[in-house]
């Protein structure tokens, strides 16, 4: 009975020992990942907004370290970061939201990390506006600010173009018009 607990304790022992060596092996191998893992500083940060008293929700580009102002709360955001297309997307931005109360005084209702994959968990809920990110941009069709002083602007861009697409293949057509199935009767 005693040899029975003394290998049980035994392999408790080496079942330890394998999980701290794991740990450790683990906590050597991360630092190289995030590493790896470079981030793109962005001018832009785009948000969408819902104003819930009409049901619109409007998308809005602003350059890092601009205040804009959506109904009643000014958003400023500080950074955008996004990664390499060659990584898995991860978009993140940090936010400071303001709100100004009826009184005309400014109130800090949110300042943090907000993460464009998972709007619901740190998006700006207010009893009338909500507020999330939703991309970064190297580019806006909105003329940056006078005194700005955030990350290099990569060119402008046209209204309704994408910074971050491809090179245009230069043919205007859309997708093919499909052929008629042939008649079968």
């Amino acid at each position: 009975m005693k040899l029975m607990a003394d290998q049980f304790d035994t392999m408790k022992a080496v079942k330890r020992l394998g999980a701290g060596l794991g740990i450790a092996a683990m906590a050597m191998v991360m630092p190289l990942v995030s590493a790896n893992a470079q981030k793109i500083e962005n001018p832009v940060a785009v948000f969408s907004g819902l104003d819930k008293i009409t049901g619109r929700i409007i998308s809005f580009d602003v350059y890092i370290g601009e205040t804009v102002q959506f109904g009643a709360l000014q958003v400023t955001p500080r950074v955008c970061h996004t990664r390499p297309q060659t990584e898995s997307p991860l978009t993140t931005g940090f936010v400071q939201v303001d709100e100004i109360t009826l009184n005309n005084e400014v109130r800090r209702i949110y300042s943090g990390w907000m993460f464009a994959a998972s709007p619901g968990l740190h998006a700006v809920e207010h009893p009338v506006y909500d507020i999330w990110l939703t991309d970064c941009k190297l580019a806006s069709s909105v003329p940056p600010p006078e005194d700005y002083a955030g990350p290099p602007i990569k060119g402008t861009v046209a209204e309704g173009e994408d910074p971050l697409a491809g090179p245009d293949d230069g043919l205007d057509t859309g997708p093919g018009v499909p052929r008629p199935k042939p008649f079968q009767g």
